[in-house]
């Protein structure tokens, strides 16, 4: 069988951990994932749908996303107190987007970006350094772990009260990481070492499988003359997507659909854009995802090719 994704596979031998949640492995790879994207600071988190909970949470504000989005963004919203507000994009898909711009009572405010599906060096250089970025580190993403999730920033103050948060509302001791001090309601987010170990391992794997990805994506893009961007996802649209799936997988080729639609769900709570949003809508129905990862041999690669062409008009 061809699979959709690559998911690589470690022995942990976590008897090497000081702590089995909160060893070295933790502190360390927070400052390489920063490094690598540029950013001067991180925190980590047991998975990235804490952080944009905290990021959002008691805003009580209208937050914009696509439709085309996977369900946990828009059931984190509606649980953080926040409204929601689809637009008919569809083109944000393998990429990083912004999430909000949160305003505070200060008058002060911070643009949030979610990156679950793009991590590459330095690019939160281009964002406003006072801003977060939050990573997803789900075994099928860029850089996977068993779930675990990253937000990094250069305001320090920003991703220290990230770490107290995270972490119980409590501040480490100095010298005795066993002795903390609560200083506020905060929440069991945080991540443990065998996440970031196994993160830190693919981290350290990912610009040569960038550069895999950029040539199976060059083969695909020359294939079906498309011109796709992302290393996360290769999307094609079909006739019908249930049906070629169906038909794929028959041919022992694994597909997806990145993404349906989230305006059309009831379980969501109130939302502003009740309307059509067509480009979404058709969207669900004809977008599907091929293999896409850096394991495809050239062999592979042609299956695919060749079945898509054949399968996608049915």
């Amino acid at each position: 069988m061809i699979d959709l994704f690559n998911i690589n596979h470690y022995n942990i031998d976590t008897s090497k951990f000081s702590n089995l949640l909160h060893d070295n492995i933790v502190t360390e790879f927070e400052q390489e994932f920063a490094e690598y994207v540029g950013a001067k600071y991180a925190c980590s988190a047991n998975s990235a749908s804490s952080l944009l909970y905290l990021s959002l949470a008691g805003g009580r504000d209208s937050v914009r996303i696509p439709s085309t989005i996977p369900p946990v963004v828009p059931n984190v919203i509606c649980n953080s107190e926040n409204f929601i507000d689809y637009y008919d994009d569809i083109d944000w898909v393998g990429h990083y987007y912004k999430l909000h711009t949160r305003k505070y009572d200060n008058g002060e405010s911070i643009n949030i970006y979610d990156s679950a599906q793009q991590v590459t060096r330095n690019q939160f250089k281009y964002i406003h350094p006072g801003d977060v970025m939050i990573f997803s580190f789900y075994p099928t993403k860029p850089v996977g772990s068993c779930d675990g999730g990253m937000i990094v920033s250069d305001d320090k103050e920003m991703i220290e009260w990230y770490k107290v948060m995270t972490m119980n509302g409590t501040q480490s001791n100095e010298y005795n990481n066993w002795e903390r001090t609560t200083v506020r309601s905060g929440y069991k987010f945080h991540a443990n070492s065998i996440q970031m170990a196994i993160a830190s391992k693919n981290l350290r794997k990912l610009d040569a499988k960038n550069e895999r990805l950029d040539e199976v994506k060059d083969v695909y893009n020359k294939a079906f003359g498309l011109s796709n961007t992302s290393r996360h996802l290769y999307r094609i649209r079909v006739k019908d997507n249930i049906e070629f799936i169906k038909q794929m997988k028959e041919q022992g080729i694994v597909c997806g659909i990145h993404y349906k639609c989230c305006h059309l769900l009831q379980c969501h709570g109130v939302h502003y854009n009740k309307g059509s949003l067509p480009l979404s809508e058709q969207e669900e129905k004809q977008t599907v995802s091929i293999p896409f990862h850096e394991k495809l041999t050239s062999y592979e690669l042609e299956k695919v090719i060749i079945n898509v062409k054949k399968l996608a008009s049915v």
